[in-house]
């Protein structure tokens, strides 16, 4: 049985990683931040009580800014696999907390590598890179596109990538980077703009709110479902030599028609209900995102699987169920399994 271990294991892409890997048959850990509140809700039906027998889900107490605790996990644990998924990973909120931002999401990465390489294991290591780092690098953006990163959020990712790179070049750690472009989900937090958007159609729909308040309509992403994206991230460990992937769709869509088709879904005229707040700008604004996954496509053989029309029904009628309007495909989306 292969041992995982995750970071950010309650966020969109930690939760289905872990269901993900659970179906695989490997024992999963995961890195949980020590709160008041639980923050487990989309890992709630994956965690058994520990002293029952034959369970396969741990979670951890730990932070990416304490660097002893990575060490003690990584050395107690001695994971087949490491997915580093943590970070403050919301662009707008990144030039409010730049200081905590870059601690978390660049020197987080820093510690969690040297923790690898003083363990001596030889573990294999994921680190999750971003679009956001190419900036306003022109589209389509490959392996060997220019960073131009436009956010403290994308110039810390920017670091870890690199550090992650220079591990792998100096001491030989099993290392890949997945610069993953947009990817979305009903467990995608409420604050980022795709769930917004869902969540607001579905609630103006049935009459709890009568306003959506939003920034630039006119940026342009490559939007994918989250599901398919953490089985790309497996198949990088998979490979006979560590490597650097493009994660995407290769097509691109502005924030506009995400809202076109979310308002459309529930039989609403957008114009009617959205409104640009200029507090939603970022100081840097980076205009279009957009994958060249080729490389991608033939050496992992990974091809996304939900378009994205699809996706914006997905994210929609999840908040409906949520609110008591169940439909057709109000299971799959809930879970996210049955779409990987």
């Amino acid at each position: 049985m292969k041992r995982a271990l995750i970071t950010g294991i309650t966020g969109q892409d930690g939760s289905y990683l872990a269901e993900f890997l659970l179906h695989k048959g490997y024992e999963v850990h995961g890195v949980k931040r020590r709160s008041s509140s639980f923050n487990t809700e989309r890992i709630e039906s994956l965690y058994s009580d520990f002293h029952q027998h034959g369970v396969q889900f741990f979670l951890h107490y730990g932070d990416m800014c304490d660097s002893s605790t990575l060490w003690r996990l990584v050395s107690e644990l001695e994971p087949d696999e490491i997915y580093n998924l943590a970070a403050q990973s919301h662009v707008r909120v990144s030039f409010d907390l730049p200081e905590y931002t870059s601690d978390v999401t660049a020197t987080g990465t820093l510690r969690l590598l040297e923790a690898i390489r003083g363990s001596g294991l030889e573990t294999r290591f994921y680190q999750a890179s971003s679009s956001e780092m190419f900036g306003s690098s022109p589209p389509p953006q490959n392996e060997h596109t220019e960073f131009h990163p436009r956010s403290p959020y994308a110039y810390s990712k920017a670091f870890a990538h690199y550090a992650t790179v220079n591990y792998r070049e100096a001491y030989d750690v099993f290392a890949c980077c997945g610069i993953l472009f947009n990817h979305e989900s009903p467990r995608r937090g409420e604050t980022f703009v795709t769930r917004k958007i869902s969540r607001a159609a579905a609630r103006i729909k049935c009459g709890l709110e009568d306003k959506l308040y939003l920034g630039n309509l006119h940026a342009q992403r490559d939007w994918g479902y989250a599901p398919d994206y953490v089985e790309a991230m497996w198949l990088m460990l998979q490979q006979d030599e560590p490597d650097d992937y493009i994660i995407g769709t290769g097509v691109t869509h502005s924030v506009e028609e995400f809202v076109e088709l979310a308002f459309n879904h529930v039989g609403l005229d957008w114009r009617q209900y959205v409104a640009v707040d200029p507090r939603y700008f970022r100081p840097s604004e980076v205009d279009t995102l957009q994958a060249d996954p080729r490389k991608g496509r033939a050496k992992l053989k990974w091809r996304h699987r939900v378009e994205f029309e699809e996706l914006v029904r997905i994210m929609v009628d999840a908040e409906l169920a949520q609110l008591g309007k169940p439909t057709r495909r109000a299971l799959a989306m809930v879970t996210g399994v049955a779409e990987i």
